[in-house]
């Protein structure tokens, strides 16, 4: 932080400096409060007095190379960075020495700098916001931006800490997932929010928390569609959703979700309306139960992600959301990287990544592949090298998912060697999609098999479509009935490699 004027209209502002020199002359006596200390304090910056910074710098500068610290060792690390005459020499050192006994509660008084040194930069900062709104010429959108980064900066100053979990802590809830997962009933066990789909659910047992989650596919596979099921399911359960729609109007993604929810047609509701009246009736009835779905769509077009991260925060601190919907990775933009697009790109997953972190809930992400599917020959499934822009979405996503339909690019299903003789029962059925996990960081890559209902524009697992168990041909499965297609064993649906 630059140094600034440390007297806001004639009012000191906030410090502590005996606590300032009891911390450092902890640091000189003791080296557990060095550990301590460094664990909590990041930048000289969080010392009031300029004397204190320099001392502080040079303590890190000796602990960085692991070098041990003391009186002695420190006076000649100020001499070697030109800042010994500053702090008032080896007198001043030595007046913090015995400014205390022992490191006892140094990591207390540290925090206690800490609150301090986050009073004075909100202070500055408000001081130099209030200056740019009396100026003209000041550009508000750009103003919001910058300085939205800075309290950001400002908010993992006070994270500090809240990372560490004890080992003891973690096998706990390790065991809390294991028997959620253990529970031996025909519903999918979930510990985390659900797919939408039983078959998706039963790969990944939901959503985890803090997940960032990649959906990619070529235009007009149904990215919107499979996410947009997900959004449903959930807050048909009373999860609260927030979905950021940077292509779609909500008016669009209303629609597609009734459509999604009930047995009307998507043409029905955006293309030719009802010719009948109980249909109307019948639209009322499910608009009432609708109506209170727990979802938050933003269609504004605001597609800076500090302008997402400042919404997500607002919605998750008014209306409680547990998972989070951008649509899409590659309409993002983030006007404080200057650097090429693969850089903006990184940026922006990696904000995601740590937005998921900040929030604890799980983030999905909408991406585009890139046309080299369309241009590669023979099977024109999704690689992890297909995704745009960066490889920074791959490396920071705990799951990508792929969408692939070979029916878009008029090849038969059947044509592909499914090893799962389930497999093969599914598109019996009519499964016609796959969900490819190419990434997987809590569990195995996989493919799962949906159907793909076009009139309506939505995904849904076989075992829903009534038409098809109804008039399935039973001689074809070699099957007794059409529920012996989908055995009980999990493990049997994915290939687990």
């Amino acid at each position: 932080m630059e140094q600034q004027s440390k007297v806001i209209k004639g009012r000191a502002l906030p410090q502590a400096i005996e606590l300032e020199q009891a911390v450092l002359g902890a640091m000189l006596i003791d080296t557990t409060g060095v550990d301590e200390v460094v664990s909590i304090i990041k930048q000289p910056e969080v010392f009031y007095k300029d004397q204190h910074r320099f001392i502080f710098e040079a303590i890190v500068n000796l602990y960085s190379i692991g070098s041990p610290v003391d009186l002695l060792l420190v006076s000649a690390e100020l001499k070697r960075i030109g800042k010994f005459n500053q702090i008032g020499g080896d007198y001043y050192l030595i007046q913090l020495t015995q400014a205390v006994a022992s490191s006892a509660h140094v990591d207390f008084h540290s925090r206690i700098l800490i609150q301090n040194y986050i009073k004075r930069r909100v202070i500055l900062m408000n001081s130099q916001i209030t200056a740019l709104c009396y100026d003209d010429s000041t550009d508000v959108f750009e103003m919001l931006g910058k300085y939205q980064t800075a309290f950001d900066s400002i908010t993992d100053i006070t994270s500090v800490g809240r990372g560490t979990v004890s080992y003891s802590y973690c096998l706990d809830h390790l065991k809390s997932e294991i028997e959620i997962l253990s529970n031996k009933t025909d519903e999918v066990q979930l510990v985390g929010v659900t797919t939408g789909f039983k078959r998706t659910d039963k790969h990944t047992g939901g959503y985890r928390n803090q997940d960032l989650v990649i959906i990619a596919a070529r235009p007009g596979m149904g990215k919107t569609s499979k996410v947009l099921k997900t959004a449903i399911e959930n807050v048909k359960k009373d999860i609260p959703v927030g979905f950021v729609s940077l292509e779609m109007s909500a008016h669009q993604l209303t629609a597609r979700s009734v459509a999604l929810d009930t047995d009307f047609h998507l043409g029905q509701l955006l293309k030719f309306g009802f010719d009948k009246t109980q249909y109307f009736e019948r639209y009322d009835h499910h608009s009432e139960r609708m109506k209170k779905y727990p979802l938050y769509i933003d269609d504004s077009g605001q597609s800076d992600i500090n302008d997402i991260v400042i919404m997500a925060k607002t919605w998750h601190r008014v209306y409680g959301i547990k998972l989070l919907i951008i649509d899409y990775l590659q309409l993002m933009k983030n006007r404080n990287e200057k650097g090429n697009r693969e850089n903006e790109i990184s940026s922006i997953s990696r904000r995601l990544k740590m937005l998921a972190k900040e929030l604890d809930i799980p983030v999905i992400a909408l991406s585009q592949l890139s046309r080299a599917v369309e241009t590669r020959g023979g099977s024109k499934r999704p690689l992890l090298s297909d995704l745009r822009e960066s490889g920074a979405i791959e490396q920071d996503a705990d799951i990508v998912e792929f969408i692939y339909r070979p029916g878009y690019y008029k090849v038969d299903i059947m044509e592909d060697d499914y090893e799962k003789e389930e497999q093969r029962n599914l598109i019996r059925l009519g499964a016609d999609s796959e969900i490819i996990y190419a990434k997987y960081r809590g569990g195995s890559t996989g493919t799962a098999l949906l159907k793909w209902i076009g009139d309506k524009t939505k995904f849904i697992d076989v075992e829903d479509d009534t038409d098809a168990v109804n008039y399935i041909d039973d001689h074809v499965i070699n099957v007794k009935s059409p529920s012996e297609a989908f055995s009980s064993d999990e493990n049997t649906v994915f290939d687990g490699k």
